[in-house]
């Protein structure tokens, strides 16, 4: 089994900064994609960034440029750096893990990002 633990969300104002960290344990292949995915309230649940094992990186368009998605291997461990944030930002962030023949996906418990304006 895989179990994502997600850490780092929070309130901030306008133009602020936050660093979201996901650490997955159990058992972790080293072919997988990890990413972030965030869920606004009466909205569906929509990618913001994705790495790869092979450090291939994917954005959504509207983070591109102030948003930093990055990894460390060997503590399996996710990272995102959102700057420049965005009241627009607001969401529950999840943290997905896509692993396995059949890619299966696992997801984290969400953390709350709140952005004042």
């Amino acid at each position: 089994q895989v179990h994502l633990v997600e850490s780092g969300g929070g309130l901030v104002q306008a133009g602020g900064s936050l660093r979201l960290a996901c650490t997955a344990s159990g058992t972790i292949f080293l072919i997988k994609t990890m990413g972030w995915y965030r869920q606004a309230p009466g909205k569906q649940r929509d990618l913001v960034a994705t790495i790869s094992h092979t450090g291939y990186t994917d954005y959504e368009d509207s983070v591109k440029g102030r948003f930093t998605i990055s990894r460390d291997n060997a503590k399996n461990t996710v990272y995102l750096q959102m700057n420049s944030l965005e009241p627009e930002d607001t969401a529950v962030y999840y943290c997905n893990l896509k692993q396995g023949a059949a890619w299966m996906n696992y997801w984290g418990q969400g953390t709350q990002v709140t952005v004042s304006s």
